[in-house]
């Protein structure tokens, strides 16, 4: 059994908080320099070389990437053989979440009631999935969501009948609807399968998948580049003024699902797509 003190998680909690919105990470900063280069439209290729231009000024400035510093999402890996001393975990990643927030002066935009409606003033609570694997080690993937693209979000409950083709329109169907109101050039994850709430977390845990990392499943390889090529001639391109680039990358997960049915749930990012990992 290892023993990890809950004062490190919430040090790297804080850490990461800051360091998700300050900087891109390489796999995005990587697409979008890719995108200046083959975009169509010369008035896209001005919006990325605009965007290119903002994020180099917050990483030199310490500024935030995107004003809207989202609501804390994290996906943690517990190893079994792990020990947390100190305090609960849950407890230790809201502190930690407190504490970047505040000392990093990031948007804090979360309310402690959806009606009432009181802001809580260091963006506590966070969203946390928990997920028990082998080993003695614990993973934190950070995951700031902003509300401009995760508005867009789109869970549909199809027909087994309605077949892959079913799920490609459901998918281009959530990306037409959402336009710019996403902040294109977008990152689009995907859920097939699971249950109502099972294929939207897979959805959102998609979007954490590095760009230009495609599934090991043959047929969702290919799936994921087609609605990529279909996405970008929809013409919505860089900020929803026209272009060749409206997404950087679609990922999509699955899981096994009842006879009955096929959830689908897409959930879109804006062009930062901030994440970062750190393993303790």
């Amino acid at each position: 059994m290892r023993t990890i003190k809950a004062e490190d998680i919430i040090r790297n909690v804080k850490e990461m908080c800051i360091e998700a919105n300050h900087y891109l990470t390489a796999d995005m900063d990587k697409a979008l320099k890719q995108a200046v280069d083959t975009e169509k439209s010369p008035l896209g290729k001005q919006i990325l070389c605009q965007l290119q231009d903002n994020l180099h000024i917050a990483a030199k400035d310490q500024i935030p990437i995107c004003q809207d510093t989202g609501m804390a999402v994290f996906f943690i890996e517990i190893g079994q053989d792990v020990h947390v001393e100190g305090g609960l975990i849950t407890d230790a990643v809201n502190e930690g979440v407190r504490q970047g927030y505040t000392e990093g002066y990031l948007r804090k935009s979360v309310v402690g009631d959806p009606l009432i409606r009181e802001n809580t003033k260091d963006n506590t609570p966070a969203v946390i999935h928990y997920d028990m694997v082998a080993g003695d080690q614990i993973k934190l993937t950070i995951a700031p969501k902003g509300f401009g693209s995760e508005n867009m979000s789109r869970i549909f409950m199809l027909k087994p009948a309605d077949g892959i083709e079913g799920v490609k329109d459901a998918i281009l169907t959530a990306v037409k609807d959402a336009g710019p109101n996403a902040c294109p050039p977008m990152v689009v994850g995907v859920g097939i399968g699971g249950t109502f709430e099972k294929c939207a977390l897979l959805a959102k845990k998609a979007l954490t998948r590095s760009v230009g990392e495609h599934s090991q499943i043959p047929y969702v390889c290919d799936l994921e580049k087609e609605l990529l090529e279909k996405i970008n001639k929809t013409g919505i391109g860089p900020g929803g003024l026209g272009g060749s680039t409206t997404a950087l990358a679609v990922n999509i997960n699955t899981y096994p699902t009842h006879i009955a049915g096929l959830p689908v749930a897409v959930n879109i990012c804006c062009h930062v797509n901030r994440h970062c990992v750190r393993t303790l």
